[in-house]
Order: structure tokens, then C-alpha cells, then sequence
């Protein structure tokens, strides 16, 4: 069930700071989506291409859908015809299989590098060093990716109560952002997202400077997960 008051009150603070929700769906019906979609939102965002699959057919087709899970190349051709945003591009091959599928539609798919900043192993991403030798591949190559658009970077902190550390790494992840910004995409103004924060920790990523947070359960409720 869709909580329409905190809706209203976190996209009125979002929207005062110039920040992105993106409300996150995965696991719940198409209904609630809907519920919030008539509230005004207009950005949504999935985990499983099964899920997206199943789910974007029977609702409106103005809806945004980021796909911010972590995406197998086999799996782009289901989501390339009408995907807004691919969160968690972590490897020049998937960002060439994403341009390859974009192609096949005539359309341009943006993307955002998945930079790891948690202290888990759980968690995917490229490091710094791995950010920097895919950009040298896609600087070399990007006559060849006219279908495809790097518009920032993502990242999700270590779960823990420590908010000091919760800081840190989102600071990493903005300073990654801002040298990127500063380098490969000086004058670029499609470079300006930095992906990051949770239901959990939106507020210190946005102070950290976030433009984009990913919010599931403050708007939907704990996940319906089979038993």
C-alpha cells in the first residue's frame, strides 16, 4: 500500500534540492505503482528484468523505468526497447551490449558506472582504477556507442549504523563523480548524476551530494517476497 503523505512531504523536500526519487517497485504490484504514478510520480525503479517485463506492458507509458539492479548482458534485449535509465553498468562489455541493443531500437539508453564504495564483497561495482581504464576503452571507442550515454555514476554504502562510514563512502563516490566530471566530461552538461542513498540514508547522501536516491520502503512498505 502506497503511503501517499510521506510521497508528498519527500517529494516536496527532494524537489527544493534539486534531487531525483526514483521510487523503487521491485516486488510490488503493478497496482501500487499505479497508485503512486496518479499521485504525480513519474520515476520508478526495478531490480529483476522479469518483474519490468511482466509489469511495463500494463502500466502508463510516460513512466520512467530505471532498471538499478545488477543487469546480465543476456537480459538487455528485454528491457532496451523502453528502459530510461541502466543504473549498474560495471564492465565495458556490458556497456557495449547496451549500445548494441539500443541500436536495434533507434534509440539512445543513458547509463550510470556502478562505482563500489561498500565495505562488502556482496556488492558490485568497479573501483577507481576499473572507472578510469572503461572510460580510456569508451573514449577510444565512442564513435562506435552513439547509443548509449554516460550520464554519471551510482553507489550504495556498506549497511551499517555507523554514519560516519556511511559518509565517507558517499563522499568517495561524489569526489569520483566531480573528477570524472572535471576530466572526460568537461562541458558535458548530460554528465550530472550521482546516484546515490536509500530509504536508510538519503539524508546523508544527499549532504554528501547526491541528485538521485532510490527510495522503496518509506513509499511501499517492507517487500513482498515469496515464502
Amino acid at each position: 500500500m502506497v503511503n501517499a503523505e510521506v510521497w508528498q512531504s519527500l517529494t516536496e523536500e527532494l524537489t527544493a534540492k534539486g534531487v531525483t526519487l526514483v521510487a523503487v517497485s521491485k516486488t510490488k504490484p503493478a497496482s501500487d505503482i499505479q497508485d503512486l504514478y496518479n499521485l504525480g510520480q513519474r520515476d520508478f525503479g526495478e531490480n529483476y528484468v522479469q518483474e519490468l517485463v511482466e509489469k511495463q506492458p500494463i502500466l502508463p507509458s510516460d513512466i520512467r523505468w530505471h532498471y538499478i539492479g545488477h543487469l546480465q548482458s543476456n537480459k538487455i534485449k528485454y528491457i532496451a526497447p523502453y528502459v530510461y535509465l541502466i543504473h549498474a553498468v560495471d564492465s565495458f562489455k556490458l556497456l557495449e551490449e547496451i549500445n548494441k541493443q539500443a541500436a536495434k531500437h533507434n534509440r539512445t539508453i543513458k547509463v550510470l558506472l556502478q562505482l563500489h564504495i561498500a565495505d562488502e564483497e556482496t556488492k558490485h561495482g568497479l573501483d577507481e582504477r576499473g572507472i578510469t581504464e572503461l572510460m580510456e576503452y569508451y573514449e577510444a571507442q565512442k564513435d562506435t556507442l552513439q547509443n548509449v550515454e554516460i550520464c554519471g555514476l551510482m553507489g550504495m554504502a556498506t549497511f551499517t549504523d555507523d554514519v560516519v562510514q556511511v559518509r565517507v563512502e558517499f563522499a568517495r563516490l561524489n569526489n569520483c563523480f566531480k573528477h570524472l566530471k572535471a576530466t572526460y566530461f568537461i562541458g558535458k552538461s548530460h554528465f550530472d548524476t550521482c546516484s546515490m542513498g536509500m530509504s536508510g540514508d538519503y539524508h546523508a547522501a544527499i549532504e554528501e551530494g547526491s541528485t538521485m536516491v532510490r527510495i522503496g520502503s518509506m513509499l511501499f512498505g517492507a517487500r513482498n517476497y515469496p515464502a
